[in-house]
């Protein structure tokens, strides 16, 4: 099965720093009457900027928070399931995770028993690792 040859349209900054697409001296064939099977489609592509140095450090400082959390996470997570603190108000752990109700919100952990033990098991993997 033949494809239908693609057309971008290129994507230059302006002084302004507003993206403007440069024009394709190519037609388009949008009516398809040639090949009723093929169509033309038109994607407008944009720059991304590169990020500024303050904007990388702040990525960086966000995502050791991420880790660290996931890390915080899994390991009391772990230490729950371990020494089985959830047994005087819960039958399973599984159970536990599902429905426990977090003090500060009405929200609750929500977890599946598969969502518990990944991010235990990633806890496990990344303190072997460091």
């Amino acid at each position: 099965m033949n494809k239908p040859p693609s057309r971008r349209k290129k994507v230059i900054l302006v002084a302004s720093g507003e993206p403007k697409p440069v024009t394709d001296p190519a037609p388009e064939n949008t009516s398809g009457q040639d090949n009723p099977a093929s169509a033309t489609i038109t994607v407008t592509a944009v720059e991304i900027l590169e990020l500024t140095e303050e904007e990388q450090s702040l990525r960086l400082q966000l995502e050791r928070q991420v880790e660290r959390a996931f890390l915080s996470a899994g390991q009391a997570l772990m230490e729950l399931r371990d020494r089985r603190l959830y047994r005087s108000t819960h039958r399973t752990f599984e159970e536990y995770c599902r429905v426990r109700p977090w003090r500060w919100r009405s929200h609750r952990f929500n977890y599946s028993r598969d969502a518990a033990y990944l991010k235990i098991s990633a806890t496990v993997v990344y303190e072997n690792h460091n």
